[in-house]
């Protein structure tokens, strides 16, 4: 963050696809991030969120291994790093992801509410994990386009 900042760049925005999400939602509510590491927007699809919850085990492996404290695990939700000032956020899952249930992306959303911040939420009923851009995907091919406008509104494209 701090590179692309020295580079000149005022708005840094991030997008974040599962274990992607996660990484990307976690550098967005980062706590006490610096000025230059912040981060002023993020998209997450059908993200990672919670440490917590007893799916996805494999992403949690990864980051904080399975044996992690309750501390730990809590330190590492993205729902649980929410606070007043974190930045806005476009989030976008499926009913029908078995990799990464739903769950994950209700949590965060219910979180966002919580404290205020200004977000999109969208849930498709149809789709497997790993869609992508969901091109011929259904009803979540549309989430570019939902993020496109929600972009729009919030000053990042014209």
């Amino acid at each position: 963050m701090r590179r692309v900042r020295a580079a000149g760049h005022e708005r840094v925005g991030l997008l974040g696809f599962s274990a992607g999400g996660h990484a990307a939602g976690h550098a967005a509510l980062t706590p006490d991030a610096a000025a230059d590491e912040r981060v002023d927007l993020a998209i997450l699809c059908y993200p990672v969120v919670s440490m917590e919850l007893p799916t996805h085990a494999d992403s949690r492996r990864q980051l904080i291994g399975l044996d992690a404290s309750p501390q730990l695990r809590a330190a590492t939700s993205l729902d649980r790093l929410v606070t007043d000032g974190a930045p806005p956020f476009f989030v976008w899952h499926t009913a029908e992801d078995e990799s990464v249930p739903v769950e994950h992306a209700y949590l965060l959303g219910t979180a966002l509410a919580a404290h205020g911040i200004p977000h999109a939420f969208h849930v498709f009923s149809r789709g497997r994990h790993g869609l992508n851009l969901a091109v011929g995907e259904g009803d979540a091919e549309q989430w570019t386009a939902l993020c496109a406008a929600w972009l729009r509104e919030e000053g990042w494209i014209a």
